[in-house]
């Protein structure tokens, strides 16, 4: 997709686009054809199909996301992952329509918690009315703490959120609905692996 929407903003005659990408998603592979395409910007992905939550995820945090699906598969758990890929403006259409479907959603940004992408999905989600109406449980969001980015790698291990982050926010907020979660939660090896 990468390609795709590169091609995209450079013919893009509307308005200048800044494109931002995350430093370790030049650690992906993958195939990518060798002609030029484009990829809409404005559209979210819908990047896995899924009944019991939404987890609208941006960057390499939808990587992340993809990856605590798999985790959350094996406690149960059927969750649909959307990568966001444009903020502005942003596709509230696709998040609806999931919404809609799983009436729980977990928002996960690769930055601050405080003025990030993650404030403004659950803003834009809270101030739609349909959107609204469709929310069984608060929105939670997986962000950084509001701290300095640490520089030390013992610290960067707490500091980014990892899958293990992910599966707990959606434990938090399907606590209510699933009442056995918690207990495969624990039953779970993964989630006493941080270093």
């Amino acid at each position: 997709d990468a390609k795709g929407m590169l091609a995209t903003a450079l013919t893009e005659e509307n308005s200048p686009i800044i494109i931002i990408e995350h430093r370790w998603s030049y650690r992906d592979q993958g195939e990518v054809p060798e002609e030029l395409y484009t990829v809409p910007l404005h559209k979210c992905k819908v990047r896995k199909r899924g009944k019991d939550i939404t987890i609208a995820a941006t960057s390499h945090m939808t990587n992340v996301s993809i990856e605590a699906a798999a985790m959350l598969k094996g406690m149960g758990v059927s969750a649909e992952i959307i990568d966001i890929r444009s903020l502005r403006p942003l596709d509230l259409k696709t998040i609806r329509t999931s919404l809609k479907k799983t009436g729980n959603l977990v928002v996960v940004d690769d930055a601050w918690r405080t003025c990030g992408l993650s404030a403004e999905v659950a803003a834009a989600v809270v101030e739609d009315r349909e959107c609204y109406q469709y929310l069984k449980s608060p929105i939670k969001r997986v962000t950084w703490a509001d701290v300095p980015a640490p520089t030390s790698y013992v610290l960067e291990n707490l500091f980014y959120p990892t899958a293990e982050t992910v599966v707990k926010a959606v434990i938090e907020t399907l606590k209510g609905e699933m009442i056995d979660l918690e207990e495969t939660y624990e039953e779970q090896s993964f989630h006493k692996k941080r270093f």
